[in-house]
């Protein structure tokens, strides 16, 4: 078998078959195939595309590429759920004590932060003491005893898909539809969960800038992960505006622990919510109209926020810390950002305001770049709202005075003010399950 035949083919948009496949990913990780022969194949997949059938192998010979995750000893069905990505989206740590209280089983891997959206880890590690690389007994442990255990990445999984992904990004093939879905799908089949739930986020913050393109993407999602004999489902929610009102890893945290006491913002407490009940739903707790009825009363009776507290302590982190958050580090720099327009908050660019966030001190600039966990910002007019001149419209926290300037500027920068007040989109937008699509 020859690499060149390989080219040639997809070059003329045929089917590869799956030993083909396997042998031009294991070749690539072995190094036996050199980077301008995957580029231009990449290349090819880019303009021809691939069947359901191709986008199936290709996942999972990334998957197999490195270790597969063994949650066999985790009693009952575990789920898992991940999202693109976003500015203030702090929903996996709301959702899976929502989830473990309910009696379902989460056993999570997650990732750090780069760019403009924040990681999960990251949050995590703004506790004092918690920790996120947890030997593999205990993470077992955890999700038997409390139902949850949220991790970094270990091992190896998916080494394929990080020399496909470096080589993607110098070559202008990124945007490639079957190529994200193998991507993101690779790494949740590796990681072991019997049922995944994808949270697509589109909008301005998001990658998927359309909602068309974010539909597309989670079917070939859901469509990989149900021929993989996962059950998978996905929700495409909104991302023209921030989630919440806090960016910032001690500041998320902080309206995680709100949101878990019943007291969250609107928009973040309804997308939890949404995202919970079907997480639920997909671990057999109940049908999805009970579970949303059930995600709400654990809130409400406080169980919900009682896991997190164990979650937080089995994992080394000081809970005083979360039963009262003054205690958290405060940055030394706060600075109001004024508005020198009147009008309505008519469109805001999420992407500004996370890299804003990241010039803070919230993010990494690169990957070795060490995160100033007290940074961020806290919002105070979101779209929809009125403002008048001199408003304040967020507030900065830093620990590096010299970064507010160029924070401030690119925040207003964000801004769009009109006369006349905006019609809201629905948060959840579409529910994409092997079925059907259902635009909300």
């Amino acid at each position: 078998m020859r690499m060149l035949d390989i080219i040639e083919k997809k070059k003329h948009g045929i089917e590869l078959n799956p030993e083909e496949i396997k042998f031009f990913i294991n070749g690539f990780v072995n190094e036996e195939i050199p980077d301008y022969q995957v580029s231009a194949l990449l290349m090819a997949i880019y303009f021809k595309g691939m069947t359901e059938r191709e986008t199936l192998e290709f996942t999972l010979a990334v998957r197999d590429s490195g270790d597969v995750v063994d949650l066999s000893s985790i009693k009952g069905i575990k789920v898992d759920k991940h999202s693109t990505g976003g500015v203030g989206d702090k929903t996996t740590l709301v959702i899976a004590p929502i989830i473990a209280s309910l009696g379902a089983k989460i056993a999570k891997m997650s990732g750090r932060g780069l760019g403009h959206t924040g990681g999960t880890i990251d949050k995590m590690e703004s506790i004092p003491g918690l920790k996120t690389d947890i030997p593999a007994d205990k993470f077992i442990d955890m999700v038997n005893e409390i139902g949850v255990s949220v991790i970094g990445q270990t091992g190896n999984l998916a080494p394929a898909d990080k020399k496909l992904y470096a080589l993607r990004d110098v070559t202008a093939t990124v945007d490639s539809i079957p190529l994200i879905a193998g991507s993101i799908m690779s790494k949740k089949l590796a990681a072991g969960s019997d049922a995944i739930l994808l949270d697509v986020k589109t909008g301005s913050g998001a990658f998927m800038k359309t909602l068309d393109d974010a539909i597309e993407l989670a079917q070939e999602m859901v469509n990989i992960g149900e021929n993989a004999g996962k059950k998978t489902i996905a929700l495409i929610t909104e991302m023209d505006i921030p989630l919440g009102y806090n960016i910032g890893n001690t500041l998320e945290i902080m309206e995680v622990i709100e949101t878990l006491k019943g007291h969250g913002p609107k928009d973040l407490t309804d997308v939890c919510i949404e995202l919970a009940s079907n997480l639920a739903y997909m671990a057999e707790i109940d049908t999805l109209e009970n579970c949303k009825t059930r995600v709400k009363e654990v809130i409400e009776n406080g169980k919900a926020f009682e896991t997190f507290v164990k979650f937080v302590e089995a994992q080394g982190g000081d809970i005083s810390y979360i039963q009262d958050v003054n205690k958290f580090e405060k940055a030394k720099f706060e600075h109001e950002v004024k508005i020198k327009s009147s009008g309505y908050v008519y469109e805001m660019e999420t992407e500004k305001i996370g890299i804003s966030s990241v010039l803070l001190g919230a993010g990494r600039k690169t990957k070795e770049y060490a995160i100033d966990f007290a940074a961020g910002i806290k919002l105070v007019k979101k779209t929809g709202d009125e403002v008048k001149e001199n408003d304040t419209i967020a507030i900065l926290y830093t620990n590096n005075e010299s970064a507010i300037k160029e924070a401030e500027t690119l925040l207003l920068e964000a801004y769009t003010l009109s006369n006349e007040k905006p019609e809201l989109e629905p948060l959840i937008l579409a529910r994409v399950s092997k079925d059907d699509v259902v635009k909300y």
